[in-house]
Parts: C-alpha cells; structure tokens; sequence
C-alpha cells in the first residue's frame, strides 16, 4: 500500500498520512493487525511526520465532534431552515421587507458569515482514506472549491441591493442562491438516520413530510409571484384574481392580509401536486399554464420519489440481498485502501462463512419458540461448557443460564479475535480448533502465552476484573467459537452471585505455570475483594428497603447476613433503623450478631430507639439486645434540649441512666430544670434522676429550677428532693462534703458610700440561715440580724445562696427605706 502521488502535484505523497487517526490506534497495541500492515509497508516513518504536523495543526482546527461545534451547528440549523422556508416567501409576497424583517434578515446573514469564517477552521474526514484531516490549507481549499462561492452569495443583503438598483425584479432572482443553505437541513437528516437512538422508520418519514410540505410551499410562494407579475388592472387575468368562492370575491387580492393569500396560495399548490383538480383554481393565462405544467411534471417525479422511499421502508429485503449489499459495501472499502491481497481473501472469506454457517444454524431457529431453542442449545453446547475450566464447581442453573445465551460464530486462520491492552466485552468459548495467546512485549517481540484448544476459554480475565486484555489472541486453524455478551454474563451473575465466586477463584487456579497470567492474580484477587462488598452492600440494600423475599433469596444463594458495610452497619442495623419487624426477626433466626456496634458505635436497638421503632426494640431486647449507648449523658442532654421527650423514656426503658452526665457534669435533669422543661423534668425524677446531683459547677438541678422561676416546677423538684433525702438521709451530709458551698459577707449596707465599707470575710454556707447569721456575728465582729443581697433584698432561707454570691450583714437599725 504504497501512498498515491496525484498527477496535478497538489498533494505530496506525504499529505496522503497526515491525518493521526489511524496512528493513535496503532500506538495503542503493538500486537494489532493494523501494526503488521504499517510495518510490512514501511508507514512508520510517514506516522513520525504526520504526527508533528499534526501537533502544530491542532492548535488552529476545529474538531467535527467539537462540543461547542456542535453546539453551533445547531443554531446555524435553526437560521438555515428558517432562511429556507422564508426566502420563497420573500420572493413571492414581499417587494422590500418590512423594518421588522429587514433587521432578522441582517441578523440571519451576519450569523451566516460567521459561519463561513469558521468553515476554514473545521477539520473534515478525507473521502478516499475516512481519516481526519487537519491541514489548514487543505480545509480552505476544499471548502473554496465546494460551496464557500454560494455560501458568501447567500450572505448578501439582497433586499438592500433590490432597493438600491431601483427595484430591478432581476435583482430579486439572485434571492434563490439562499436555497443552497437547504444542505444543511438535508445534512441534519442524515445524521438523524444514523442514530441508533431514534427509529430509523420515524425518522425517514419526517423527512419524507418535510421534503413534501416544502416542495409545496415553494410552490405556492412561485403560484402568488405569478400572479402578481401583472399590473393591477389585470388582476382578473389571473389564478387569484379571477377566484370566487361562493359570495366572496379574490379581486383586488393584494389588499387582503398575508395569512389568507398564503393558505389560498398553498391549497393551489397541493390541489395541483395531488391532481386532484376540484375545478375550483385553475390556470387563467399562458404564464401560469406553463408553470403548472413544469410544476406536475416534476410532481410526477417527487411523487415517484415518495412512494418508492415508503415502498422501501414497508419491504424489507431478503438475506441474501443483504449479504451481496454487504459484500459491495466491503470490496469498495478495500479498493479504496488498496488492501493486500491476503487481507481481502480472509476478510471475504469471514463473510462468506458467516453467511453460509447461519444457514445452517442460527437462521433454521429464527422461527421456533424460545423455550424450544433453549432446549437445542442445552443439547448442542452444554457438553462444552460443562468441561470448560472456568466453570468448575458451578451449579447446573448457572451453567443453563450461561448455555442459552451463546452464539455460535466462525474463524479462518490468522484472524485476531482480541487484541492485547484492547476493551474487551466479549467470553468466548472453543468448541473446534486451536487458538494461540501471544503476547506483545513493549519492544514489540512476540512470546506465545498459552494454547487453546477446545474446552478452553478467553476473555475472561478482561471481563471479569475490568482490566485490559492481557494477550493477543489469534487464530491457528479454523475454529467454531461460542460468544457470550458481557452484560449477558453480567446479569447472570447478579443472581447466581456465588458461582461467581467460584468463578474468581477458578481464574487463579491452573496457571500455576504460565507466569504472565501468574502476574494477574492481584488484580483478581481485588476484584473478589469487591465483588464481596457489592454483595454486602446488595444484602443490607434488601434489609433497608424491607425486600424480606430478596434478602431470603440472597442468603439462600450464599450471601452472608453478617458481613457489613464500609460503615460497619450490618443488615439487622438497617432493618431496625427503618422498622422492619420481619426482617429483623428473620436475621436473629440466621444468628446475626444483635449488639454489634457499627463504626459510630451504634447497636441496632440503639438504631431503633432513635427512630421510635417500639417493636422493633422491644424484639431486640428481649433477644438480649444491649442499648450500648456511649456517652449516654450527651445523648440525653441533648435530647432535652430538642424537647424529643419519646427517645428519652425508650432510652430510659432499655437500660440508659437517667443520671449520666455530659462533659460538664450536668445531667438531663440540669438541662430539664433550666429550661423549664415540666414534663420531661417529671419523666426523668419518676426515673430515678436525682435532684441533689452537681455540676462542674456545683449547681444541683433544684438549684437550675429556683433560676427557672417556674412555680410549678419548683413545686415538683422540691418534692423530688424531700422524697430523695426521706429515702436516702445521707446525700445532704454528703452533697456538703463532698461540695461545699461558700459566700462573701460584707459588714455594711449594699447601698452605703465607698467611705463607710469595709473589709468582708469568706465563710461556707451551713444548712440553716440562723447559723450562717451566728457565724457572720462571730468572725465579723459586729451585731446584726439579717442577710441582704446586692440589690438590698433580704435572704430568707440558705438554699437561696449560690456558691460565690456576694452578701450583706446588717443590722435592723441599719436597713434604709426606700
């Protein structure tokens, strides 16, 4: 395939691989059939040089599949069919538009021209090589060659020119050149064909309608200028102007509005394409006549047209048709290539045994049932893919489900059926002949991996592990292979999920000697690893959703209840957290671990208690179940502070201490009395929350009540405690011992002048304020009576004191009046 020199010297020899297409896929395996043809025909040189052009040339070119271009593309489409549809319009009904349309019509040219600027810059695909081309000079000169001269044409501001020359109606023809801009529509449709997303029969009637509808519409754009040619004292000696229909008359047509004429205009045209002729409009003088005639005759083509396209939508064609259409399509590629003569004998030789091997067998079962063809694939290929290594140790469903689902396929020697480092998404299995692995070493040397012979396998490695495939594979004797779809193999392993596993562990076993496959066992020892993760992570699914009759189906497939997420959350955490009773009691019967804390130290009775899942953990505690709730005085803290009243009485019930404390000491009843909180202050104290309990402060919650101010509770934590010290007499002695409180006493009134204060004194508070009085006379050294507070109120009872408070010692003669 030596490269073509062109006669005119345009192009060099060099210019034919310029393109870098090619030349990313060769570099991508050494191994591939593409890389023995460059190398047998001397192109590596010629890659070097169009790879440096090809770096330079990038910066400046515009990709085809560039998503900004395409994005443009777009919005050129919609100016294209807009300028298409209107440019008849324009001709027929408009002598010099209006202010509106002058200005969309200047706005649809200036977007045209940029168009046409950046038509330089877009890479185009070679028709004779389908490479890319990335030549600037190249894009240029073929674009100046094919449609830049009507392009520029199409851009002028004809109406502009039309009034400029003195409404010459020779100037308002070159309108028509705009009519070029329709390849862009028919370009669009193309593309719309090819892709497979939408149905090609919906999409080759749509263009089929559309290319009616503007046949039509041009006509009746054409049908109105005729008839205005005329001056208006012989409007009557027109189609238009000599119609009346019933009572009303078209005279003096050009007065009526734009709608009526265009829909009178276009039911002329479709009445005269369908030569219906309802007698109704007609043809009046020599000039219309003429038209029409013109106009049917091509009709009678478009007509033609239609029909044979539909015909051919409608009737498929026969297999053998196909096979030849195939076969042209091949013979044309290779001639285009200059292909060798041993590429073009095995390519055609492929197609024929293709062709002919599903007659024989694929094609015979197209018409019988499902359940029937079933059947014969389990009699014909299941004694192979019993034998095969890979499967061994799988159950007979699995291999029924792999055996149904095969295809046979057919090879001549030499044919590459995988390429090493290449995506692979087929499983193929050897029924007949010999295969060769071969691997390619990065200095491009050959070691033959394996041989495989029937009851063997390849592509799995590929597949199974989602790596690269690791070796070529290549054909040494015409073989009959069975093929298997990855996403077929992938659905049956969803369900038969531990025959996976066996598969996995086969893939390690039996290469012992085969070192490069040796390499591998990493890889797919982490692919096990994974695959055991999505497994847990399908079982818990199952478990959070309450799919009972999925979870049985899993673990009774193997799945393990007892294995967890990558948050430590087992089955049974997700089951109580969402309140599944079935669940829960189906997975204590599989003997799944109740008090197992997940990575935040969560149990699942912990799980349901926080959800309100009351049966749910009234189940687990009865199996036992520990609520396990660290750092349960922060927990209840601050479930009082959120007023969340039902998870502190659960709490409570299954085992939590009403009297646990949190970083600073303070119980749930601290926070309960501070905030006024009556009910959940009542819940805790039936609980068994004390009230002579101190903080890192040494306040008690009857102290956080008295600051509250609520009657009520105060009331209620004053009992608390008389019922506290009736049942344990000793907590007071101890509460003192263990944390005094203390005062300051000053010997002068709160209100008195700096001149008249004096030194004060530090004393412990005792229980009863008639001894801290006694105490205040002796170590100040002065008479008195009563206790005063800063802003001068009388203390009546020592449990009115904090510990740290500031107060007064008077005496009654001393005490000021307001």
């Amino acid at each position: 395939m030596a490269p073509r020199a062109k006669d005119d010297g345009v192009r060099t020899p060099e210019i034919e691989y310029e393109v870098e297409e090619l030349d990313d896929r060769m570099g991508s395996s050494q191994g591939s059939r593409f890389s023995l043809i460059s190398s047998e025909f001397g192109l590596a040189r010629l890659r070097r040089r169009a790879a440096s052009r090809h770096r330079l040339f990038q910066r400046f070119v515009i990709l085809p599949d560039n998503r900004w271009y395409e994005a443009w593309t777009k919005f050129i489409l919609v100016w294209a069919v807009y300028s298409s549809f209107f440019t008849p319009m324009e001709f027929g009904f408009f002598r010099g538009l209006p202010k509106n349309l002058l200005f969309l019509d200047v706005v649809g040219q200036l977007t045209f021209l940029v168009d046409i600027a950046l038509q330089f810059f877009v890479a185009y695909r070679d028709p004779h090589t389908y490479l890319i081309v990335y030549s600037p000079a190249s894009i240029a000169l073929r674009y100046c060659k094919s449609n830049f001269i009507f392009d520029l044409l199409g851009c002028l501001p004809w109406d502009i020119i039309y009034k400029a020359s003195g409404r010459r109606e020779e100037v308002r023809y070159l309108l028509w050149i705009r009519l070029t801009r329709v390849r862009k529509v028919t370009d669009f449709f193309q593309k719309l064909e090819k892709d497979i997303r939408i149905n090609y029969l919906f999409t080759r009637i749509v263009k089929l309608i559309a290319v009616e509808l503007y046949c039509t519409h041009t006509a009746a754009c054409i049908f109105y200028y005729l008839a205005t040619t005329l001056p208006e004292a012989k409007e009557g000696y027109t189609w238009i102007g000599s119609l009346r229909l019933g009572d009303y008359s078209y005279a003096r047509f050009r007065e009526i509005d734009l709608a009526s004429r265009y829909i009178t205009s276009l039911y002329f045209a479709i009445v005269t394409m369908a030569t219906v002729g309802y007698g109704d409009i007609h043809a009046v003088n020599i000039r219309e006549m003429v038209f029409i005639m013109i106009y049917v005759s091509f009709d009678m083509i478009l007509g033609a047209y239609l029909i044979g396209n539909m015909t051919a939508l409608i009737v498929k064609g026969s297999k053998t048709e196909k096979f030849r259409d195939k076969m042209k399509d091949i013979i044309k590629y290779m001639n285009r290539n200059r292909l060798g003569k041993d590429i073009r004998d095995q390519i055609k030789g492929h197609l024929r045994l293709q062709y002919e091997s599903s007659y024989t067998e694929a094609s015979v079962l197209q018409d019988i049932p499902v359940s029937i063809r079933a059947k014969i694939s389990q009699t014909l290929y299941k004694p192979y893919i019993k034998n095969v290594p890979l499967f061994r140790g799988c159950s007979a469903e699995f291999i029924q489900q792999i055996v149904v689902r095969l295809q046979e396929e057919f090879f001549l020697p030499g044919e590459v059926i995988l390429e090493q480092g290449s995506a692979v998404d087929q499983l193929y299995f050897v029924c007949h002949g010999v295969l060769e692995g071969v691997g390619i070493g990065e200095d491009g040397t050959e070691e033959t991996v394996l041989r495989l012979e029937p009851n063997s396998s390849f592509g799995e490695i590929a597949i199974l592990c989602n790596i690269p495939q690791p070796y070529t594979v290549r054909v040494c004797e015409l073989c009959r292979l069975l093929r298997l779809d990855k996403q077929n193999l992938s659905n049956i392993l969803d369900i038969y999920f531990v025959d996976g596993r066996t598969i996995l562990s086969n893939l390690t076993e039996g290469n012992e000697s085969n070192l490069r496959i040796k390499q591998l066992e990493s890889d797919i020892t982490f692919h096990i690893v994974k695959q055991e993760a999505v497994l847990a992570l399908r079982v818990n699914s199952a478990a959070f959703y309450g799919d009972l009759h999925h979870l049985k189906g899993l673990i009774r497939a193997g799945a393990d209840p007892k294995k967890t997420d990558y948050d430590g959350r087992s089955p049974l955490h997700l089951a109580a957290s969402r309140g599944h009773e079935d669940i829960v009691s189906f997975l204590i019967r599989e003997g799944v671990d109740i008090n197992l804390p997940d990575k935040f130290g969560n149990t699942p009775l912990l799980e349901a208690v926080k959800e309100g899942h009351d049966r749910v953990a009234s189940l687990l505690y009865k199996e036992g179940a520990e609520l396990n709730l660290k750092d349960a005085g922060s927990h209840l803290c601050a479930a009082v502070s959120r007023g969340d009243a039902d998870f502190i009485r659960r709490a409570i019930s299954y085992g939590a201490d009403p009297n646990s404390k949190d970083y600073d000491h303070r119980t749930p009843l601290h926070i309960a009395a501070a905030e006024g909180l009556y009910l959940i202050a009542k819940l805790l104290i039936d609980a068994g929350a004390s009230v002579l309990v101190m903080d890192r402060w040494g306040t008690t919650p009857l102290e956080e009540g008295r600051k509250c101010g609520s009657k009520s509770l105060m009331m209620l934590l004053e009992a608390a405690k008389a019922d506290e010290l009736s049942k344990f007499p000793d907590r007071a002695d101890f509460r003192d011992k263990m944390h005094p409180r203390r005062c300051s006493v000053f010997p002068f009134h709160p209100w008195d002048p700096k001149e008249k204060r004096r030194e004060g004194v530090v004393l412990w508070i005792p229980h009863t304020i008639e001894d801290l009085i006694k105490s205040c006379e002796e170590q100040l050294n002065c008479p008195g009576s009563r206790l005063l507070s800063e802003d001068g109120a009388r203390i009546v009872d020592v449990d009115m004191i904090t510990d740290g408070q500031k107060l007064y010692f008077v005496a009654d003669r001393d005490v000021k009046s307001e």
